[in-house]
Parts: structure tokens; C-alpha cells; sequence
């Protein structure tokens, strides 16, 4: 164990010499920490680092709360998860009657996803005054797009349904059943749902690379994430669940084989499942605006590896990926970034242009390039690194873009084609 410890420490110390990571890192096996460490700063404006206590908003590891909590009122005998979620869903949300409680657990529902750049969903909608209603019937109450039960697509509508489930059938608000069925019973006191309103202690503000300055995340309204993020805790309180998952506490055994039960695509209820090492690992990661999150439960080798980020810098699931090859002995090559290819300036600018009008932009500014969103009012800088393919300056990136042209000439990105009227007019 003291030799895998070196070897954890090692990579991530070489790790964070590439990257300005903000957040804690904690990876416990059988109830020994292994590794612990806090990064960068909670508060800039104040001048607050974080530490092993701070708390994060965890984005999508939201999701395995949000089913648990289904989960514990199926076995109260409140709902049944095969049948239609029509049932529990209040009178003014009647979605298709074929899609089923578990249908949205697992994302097979088939339900109209929102989350593209199409819509103006993001930097648009989910920045205004929050209406459950509104928001139900312009961006939900939509004609599936896929037979239920046939096709898995991760999708934040499926959470959001369950959410106002759980505040039909138990008659709480979804916060306060959270917190009074899961975060009490398992004194998980650092844990809340944030509404976007209400101070929450030790929260980590949200932090993002506009040109090459941090500045504080664009503003979103969390309302609009209810019961598919929005939760805030810390890893001490993250590993207090694990326990509860590991020695399943408070379900019964039936309804955790549910639980636990391996859908479409790896997807549990709120819980990827892979089968790695000789062992079976849940996991899940959680990705917004300066948050990237990522959880790896390993039950049967009680490992427990936890990432929490309040800025972008870091690709969780390259750094928990390489964090279980250590603890399995599997050989992980030194952490590095991608290469940068030299290209001339009107090479470059060959790039440049609307991909998408107010939503995806390539600028050159000052012998670089950058990716533009929200109107342009956060320029994200990228480099080439290959051929047609670009890195994020300041970000860990698996999966370089690509700006390309596309069997016509025409240059792509993200798909969409560069707006030629543009180029024309100059």
C-alpha cells in the first residue's frame, strides 16, 4: 500500500504542475486516506483558499440522490418505478403515458433534449426568474423523440421529472425530503440543495478563463437544475455516502439490487456501472460551468476516490481514471499536455467566424485563437495541436476539437457550418 500511495501522489503532484486546479482531491481504501489534498483558491475575491472542508457544487453527482431518494419511496410502497410516471407527476405535468418511472431513472424515456446549442436553453432561459411551469411546458412537455425503453440518452429532463415526483408523492419540497430521508438519517451535515438564493457555509465560488484571466462563472439560475444537480457538499461528507452505498444503509437489500441494476449504456439508476479490474465500479461525473466533478465507488476493494473542482482546469475522469489504474497496479505514463502545432496567422483566421449566431464563434485576437460563447462575453482560448485539431489552453482536454471542412469546402465546427455571409460581406 505505502508503495501505490507514492506512486498516487506522484502522478497527481506532476499532474497539478500542469494545471491551476481548484478543489480537493480524496482517495480512502479501507478506511485509510490514501491521498488528501485542497487547491487553489474557494474565494479570490477574499483571498480564501480551499481546504479539505470546502464544499462544491457536484453538478451531476447530483443524479444518484435524486434516485435514491425514488428508490425510497418505492419501497414505501408510494410508487411503483414500472409504471407510468404520469401517475406521480402532478395534474399539470402529463408527459407521454408510456414512459415509466424507471424509463426516466435510466434515461431511456426518449424525452426531447434540450440540451444542445440550439436552444436558447443556456446563457439565455436558465438565467431568468424560475417558473416550474414555464419551464415544463417549453422545454419538457415536448413529443418524445424515441420509443421509450429503446434508445439511452442522458438527459436532464428525465432528473428534473423526478424531482417534482418525489415533491408530488411525499408532499415536501424536494430539498427538504433530500435532506430529511438522506443527509440527516447519514449526518451528512455539510450538504444542501442550492436554490441560488440561500448562503450555504464553506461553498466554493465558481470559476472560469475568460482570454487568459479566472473570472467568476457566468451566472445560471440553479433552480432550473432541480433533481439533476444543484446539490452542494465536500468529501467528507461524500465518503459518509459512499459508506451508506458500500453497506447498504437504509434501503433493504431487494431494493438495492434495483438500485444497482445495470440499464442501457452502463446507467444504473443515477450511477454508471463498469466492470474493471476484475471488479465492478459506479461511478459518476458532474460537468458545468466551473464545476468538474467526478465520484469512483469501488464496494467489494472499498475504494472510494472523490474529485471536486470550482474551476475548469482539471479532465476528472482522466485524473480518477489514472488515480484506480495506481490502486490496480496497471502502469500510467507520466500526465502531460498536448503539443502545440505552429500555424501562420492566416492560416489561423481561416478558422475564424460564426458557427452559430450569439452561441459559437471563432475569434483571432492578438496571434491567437479563441472560442467564443454567451454572445461573445467569455472568449475560451484554443490551439492547434494536429491537423484541423484544437486544445483548450488552460484545460484539461481528452478530445481536442475540430474545426474542419466538410465534404463541400465548407468549415465545421460542433457540425454547424461557418456562416459564408460573413467573409462575403468583408
Amino acid at each position: 500500500m505505502h508503495a501505490e500511495k507514492l506512486k498516487l501522489e506522484e502522478y497527481i503532484n506532476k499532474y497539478m504542475e500542469l494545471w491551476d486546479f481548484y478543489g480537493v482531491i480524496q482517495v480512502i481504501r479501507e478506511g485509510k486516506v490514501l491521498f488528501e489534498n485542497a487547491y487553489g483558491y474557494a474565494s479570490i475575491e477574499f483571498g480564501l483558499k480551499n481546504d479539505i472542508n470546502s464544499c462544491f457544487s457536484i453538478a451531476s453527482l447530483s443524479k444518484q440522490f435524486t434516485a435514491f431518494a425514488i428508490m425510497l419511496l418505492y419501497e414505501g410502497k408510494l410508487l411503483d418505478i414500472d409504471k407510468s410516471a404520469r401517475l406521480y407527476l402532478p395534474d399539470d405535468m402529463k408527459i407521454d403515458k408510456s414512459i415509466t418511472v424507471h424509463h426516466l431513472l435510466s434515461h431511456t424515456s426518449g424525452l426531447y433534449n434540450f440540451y444542445n446549442f440550439e436552444n436558447d436553453f443556456f446563457a439565455g432561459y436558465n438565467r431568468m426568474d424560475y417558473s416550474r411551469n414555464d419551464f415544463f411546458r417549453r422545454y419538457i412537455n415536448k413529443k418524445p423523440t424515441k420509443p421509450p425503453g429503446t434508445t439511452y440518452d442522458y438527459n436532464n429532463s428525465n432528473y428534473n421529472l423526478l424531482a417534482w415526483m418525489i415533491e408530488n408523492v411525499s408532499g415536501e419540497k424536494y430539498e427538504d425530503y433530500i435532506r430529511n430521508h438522506i443527509f440527516l438519517p447519514l449526518n451528512m451535515m455539510n450538504s444542501d440543495v442550492d436554490d441560488g438564493c440561500k448562503p450555504i457555509k464553506n461553498r466554493s465560488c465558481n470559476y472560469v478563463k475568460d482570454f487568459d484571466a479566472t473570472i467568476k462563472s457566468p451566472y445560471f439560475n440553479e433552480k432550473f437544475s432541480i433533481g439533476a444537480g444543484a446539490i452542494i457538499s465536500n468529501c467528507h461528507d461524500l465518503y459518509k455516502w459512499y459508506i451508506c452505498l458500500r453497506d447498504r444503509k437504509i434501503l433493504s437489500q431487494k431494493t438495492y439490487a434495483r438500485f444497482f441494476n445495470e440499464n442501457e449504456n452502463n446507467y444504473c439508476y443515477g450511477l454508471e456501472r463498469q466492470y474493471v479490474y476484475g471488479t465492478d465500479r459506479y461511478s459518476h461525473g458532474g460537468d458545468h460551468l466551473g464545476i468538474s466533478t467526478y465520484m469512483q465507488n469501488y464496494f467489494d476493494e472499498d475504494i472510494c476516490i472523490i474529485i471536486l473542482s470550482n474551476n475548469e482546469a482539471i479532465n476528472q475522469y482522466r485524473l480518477g481514471n489514472a488515480s484506480s489504474d495506481i490502486l490496480h497496479q496497471v502502469d500510467v505514463g507520466a500526465p502531460k499536455k498536448h503539443e502545440e502545432l505552429p500555424i501562420n496567422e492566416s492560416r489561423l483566421k481561416e478558422y475564424c467566424g460564426t458557427y452559430l449566431k450569439d452561441k459559437i464563434q471563432v475569434e483571432y485576437f492578438n496571434g491567437k485563437l479563441y472560442f467564443t460563447r454567451f454572445s461573445g462575453n467569455l472568449h475560451i482560448e484554443i490551439y492547434p495541436v494536429g491537423d484541423s485539431r484544437f486544445a483548450r489552453r488552460y484545460s484539461d482536454q481528452i478530445h481536442p476539437y475540430s474545426i474542419a471542412e466538410n465534404e463541400n469546402g465548407k468549415m465545421t465546427f460542433f457540425g454547424y457550418i461557418k456562416d459564408s455571409s460573413e467573409s462575403e460581406r468583408s
